[in-house]
């Protein structure tokens, strides 16, 4: 899909609350290259090098930054930032083939907008539909199930479902070096979440098999859902009401809801993060470490920031040198961006 569509992620989030991110194998790291490099996708450099260090610093006993095991929080986002949300957000993609998938038996799209837009595959006409229409295909591709039924639909189509560049299941498309950052961080007692915009339920079921991070310690956008009794069992059934919203001022709402604890490590790769980045950083003793990806790199997987219109990354990227986050430059911090390379 084009960027042209040209919806703001607030406004995509809004009416995709319950969509998100996706699906792939976990790749261990085995105890002796631990031992000997714990980063193996990262080159070495000052990127590197300041991972390296707070980690030593927090988990030095002692020392004079020793953070005791039950306070290492880290949270990180989803979308741009474990895994590739160009060019489109996975969730959109989703929404639209559901749309397809749908369409048989609702002969009547063949001329109502917004769902005319997506069979003819008009994005104009479709960013045209703007959130009113963004949220009546959210509605009828998303809601009025039960969890257990959505959750089959969301695990189907992305056994199938192939990224249109790398041919690839999505499921493949998460970055290594995260992956790796991700073991290290739990193999120094950190506890690692993930808050993201991508809808909470959408992500909880696979988790844990990509990324090694379990259902409760997710944390996401969220519609309304209804408890009923069904043929005599009980059932969660999902509405076509928004819940929550975790993006922006979002995140840190949601992770001290969740979590009940402050992060001292946040990981974003966009204005989306911002908050969440001074949340965990700014205005609170001790060490504290901000990380942001930055998209450098278009060969091996896309280079964008300011002007773009999924993962933008503007503030964000000038408040990190205030607030001396680190910037990953992928093009030149990682040696692989994916497993398969």
């Amino acid at each position: 899909m084009s960027t042209s569509l040209g919806v703001n992620r607030r406004i995509l989030l809004s009416s995709l609350a319950l969509l998100p991110a996706l699906i792939g194998p976990l790749r261990p790291i085995s105890v002796q290259a631990q031992a000997r490099d714990p980063l193996p996708s990262w080159n070495e450099g000052a990127t590197k090098a300041s991972i390296l260090d707070f980690v030593a610093r927090v988990t030095t006993q002692g020392g004079p930054f020793f953070v005791p095991v039950d306070q290492r929080i880290a949270t990180f986002d989803n979308d741009g930032t474990l895994w590739v949300e160009q060019p489109m957000y996975v969730q959109l993609a989703f929404v639209l083939d559901r749309v397809k998938a749908m369409a048989p038996m609702h002969p009547e799209w063949k001329t109502k907008q917004p769902f005319a837009a997506v069979l003819d595959g008009d994005l104009k006409a479709l960013a045209a539909s703007g959130e009113k229409g963004l949220v009546e295909l959210v509605a009828v591709t998303h809601a009025g199930m039960t969890t257990a039924e959505f959750e089959k639909i969301v695990t189907d189509w992305l056994s199938t479902a192939r990224d249109h560049r790398f041919k690839r299941p999505h499921t493949e498309l998460v970055y290594q070096p995260m992956l790796e950052l991700l073991a290290y961080l739990r193999a120094n007692g950190f506890k690692t979440f993930i808050a993201s915009g991508g809808g909470i339920e959408f992500m909880r079921p696979w988790t844990e098999r990509i990324y090694g991070v379990p259902p409760e310690q997710v944390i996401g956008s969220s519609i309304k859902t209804r408890f009923e009794m069904k043929d005599g069992a009980p059932t969660l059934f999902r509405l076509p009401d928004i819940n929550f919203i975790d993006d922006k001022v979002g995140k840190p709402i949601g992770i001290n809801e969740h979590i009940g604890r402050r992060p001292i490590a946040a990981f974003g790769n966009s204005d989306g993060d911002l908050e969440m980045l001074q949340w965990a950083t700014l205005g609170a003793s001790g060490a504290r470490f901000g990380l942001i990806v930055h998209h450098t790199d278009a060969e091996r997987e896309y280079a964008y920031d300011r002007q773009s219109h999924f993962g933008k990354l503007d503030v964000a990227l000038d408040a990190a040198a205030v607030n001396r986050w680190t910037v990953v430059d992928m093009k030149k911090d990682w040696k692989r961006v994916f497993a398969f390379e």
